[in-house]
């Protein structure tokens, strides 16, 4: 009997370790990870964010963005030399081709086109090269500073890398781009050049994504930025080398939902300090836990100054989470 007992003991053991070890393998299964709250930049979630890596085809979230800015996209250019033949995945462009910005835009981040990446950067600054300066340029004021660029699709090069935070700082960048945010969204499209089916898994696996782009090489592994969209809540999502990029990507986002929420202050609610009636300067934006109660207290300043007449501040049982001026109205 005993030893029946002790073989059961031992079932449940190893069991239980193998759970274990698989829920850690799941949590560790990228190398670099991060979620971030678009509207207020919060970090909700990250690890290992800050290391260097190689990102593959997901250099071509900012790539579009930057074209985005610049370009005209209904302007028709001839395809360069350059563009035709590139290494990797294509749009198929052809020498000579006459196609307009929108399209190569579209295929660049539906299609993940290399050739669409070539043909855009060498239309924008004469060459791929001057193009990778401009990214990088471009990123740094983006809040990428620890990343550098050497041409526009992500091909290999041991001086083409970024980390998880720079990524998705430039991918919440780009996705407050309205004109960004349609293309990556955009399941199935038809330009007046070229049709599309958008590659990126994540808008069919995941009820409320929203975008943005996949990755792989051999080097930087599966990579995917994505962002989604829940309860008024927009989460970007950088899941780098990650072998299980959409599932650990729906994990992460089904964590952070469920973990937190956005509480909009609103400059149009009225506050009373001393008598004196007051609000907000501007709507502002806090992440708060979905589980902890909230509570307001409204400080008044012994000297009033510049209109202000003491300070909104928000509390998350006993902790002080956001604080800010209050004006006479």
């Amino acid at each position: 009997m005993r030893k029946v007992v002790l073989c059961i003991l031992c079932i449940f053991t190893v069991l239980a370790c193998y759970q274990l070890n698989s829920g850690n393998k799941a949590q560790a299964s990228a190398q670099s990870e991060i979620a971030m709250e678009l509207t207020t930049g919060t970090v909700l979630l990250e690890g290992n964010a800050d290391a260097r890596r190689p990102m593959a085809s997901t250099t071509k979230i900012l790539t579009a963005i930057i074209i985005l800015e610049d370009c005209d996209l209904d302007e028709v250019i001839q395809v360069p030399d350059e563009a035709v033949g590139v290494e990797g995945s294509s749009i198929y462009l052809k020498k000579g081709e006459k196609i307009d910005i929108r399209d190569l835009l579209y295929g660049l981040m539906l299609r993940s086109g290399n050739d669409s990446a070539a043909a855009l950067a060498i239309h924008h600054s004469k060459s791929i090269k001057a193009f990778a300066e401009v990214m990088t340029e471009r990123a740094k004021k983006m809040g990428a500073v620890n990343s550098n660029f050497k041409n526009p699709s992500g091909l290999p090069d041991e001086e083409h890398y970024t980390t998880a935070r720079d990524l998705c700082k430039i991918a919440c960048y780009a996705m407050r781009n309205d004109q960004f945010k349609k293309i990556v969204e955009t399941t199935d499209y038809t330009g007046k050049f070229r049709t599309y089916t958008n590659k990126n898994k994540m808008l069919r696996l995941y009820e409320w994504a929203n975008g943005v782009k996949t990755g792989y090489t051999l080097k930087a592994g599966r990579c995917l930025v994505s962002s989604a969209v829940r309860n008024g809540m927009d989460i970007v999502c950088v899941v780098l080398n990650c072998p299980d990029m959409y599932e650990r990507s729906c994990a992460i986002f089904d964590n952070c939902f469920n973990k937190y929420k956005l509480l909009n202050l609103s400059s149009n609610k009225v506050f009373m300090c001393n008598k004196v009636l007051c609000k907000l300067k501007e709507n502002k934006s806090i992440i708060v836990e979905s589980n902890k109660t909230i509570d307001y207290k409204v400080s008044p300043y012994k000297k009033i100054t510049d209109n202000a007449v003491g300070e909104l501040k928000v509390y998350s049982e006993n902790s002080l989470i956001f604080n800010e001026k209050l004006y006479s109205i």
